[in-house]
């Protein structure tokens, strides 16, 4: 699949937060007597403030979302790499790959670092946008640090609001990973980073393995 840039979601893409996040959440959720169930069903793919603004009043938001931010930092070293992430990221040039995150910058920072992810370049994180995702805001800033045509990148999803946001930017396709993004209208699923590898044309099919367009991922 051509693909002049690779913009790559973070969390359920490169990183494993999952266990670690959702604890937090669920811990703040009993703090603001919130039934945890309902609260975690809007987190993935969102920025922790249209999270925290969708369950309290407006004046409660800043300081809640600050709670949530810091709740969700002390976990980051939890955190784990995404089967094959680390050397499919080193395989993309610098200048030719970005992170796209609904998370804050210092969250995402963590995290990468906690996973052994190497740092990008470009990092677009919950700050750095005025509307997060599923408004294409996130994919359209990266694509213009990057100096590349949002039609001629590539993103790796695997959140409903994520590949919204990348459809929105008109990206020229979407890879989702894992189960989760199965039916979630990406060009291609993968279980993960490992069925794929970044050439100078683009990303293609690992050594050994097939991918098939829209296909769910293979075990």
């Amino acid at each position: 699949m051509p693909a002049a840039a690779v913009l790559f979601d973070n969390d359920g893409v490169l990183v494993d937060s999952t266990a670690a996040g959702e604890a937090a959440w669920r811990e703040w959720a009993v703090r603001h007597r919130l039934d945890p169930r309902a609260v975690l069903t809007g987190v993935h793919g969102r920025r922790s403030r249209e999270t925290v603004a969708r369950f309290l009043p407006a004046d409660e938001v800043d300081p809640a979302t600050a709670e949530i931010d810091a709740l969700e930092l002390d976990t980051a070293d939890q955190t784990v790499a995404i089967k094959g992430a680390s050397d499919f990221v080193a395989s993309v040039p610098g200048h030719l790959r970005a992170v796209v995150t609904s998370a804050s910058r210092a969250l995402a920072v963590a995290r990468l670092a906690a996973a052994g992810i190497p740092l990008p370049d470009v990092l677009v994180a919950a700050e750095d946008v005025t509307a997060g995702k599923p408004a294409p805001d996130p994919y359209l800033r990266a694509a213009e640090l990057l100096g590349v045509p949002s039609a001629e990148c590539v993103v790796l999803e695997d959140s409903a609001n994520g590949i919204r946001s990348a459809r929105a930017a008109g990206v020229g396709a979407v890879f989702g990973i894992g189960d989760v993004a199965v039916e979630l209208g990406c060009d291609v699923v993968v279980p993960d980073l490992t069925r794929v590898r970044w050439t100078p044309a683009g990303i293609v099919p690992a050594a050994g393995h097939e991918v098939g367009p829209g296909a769910p991922p293979g075990r």
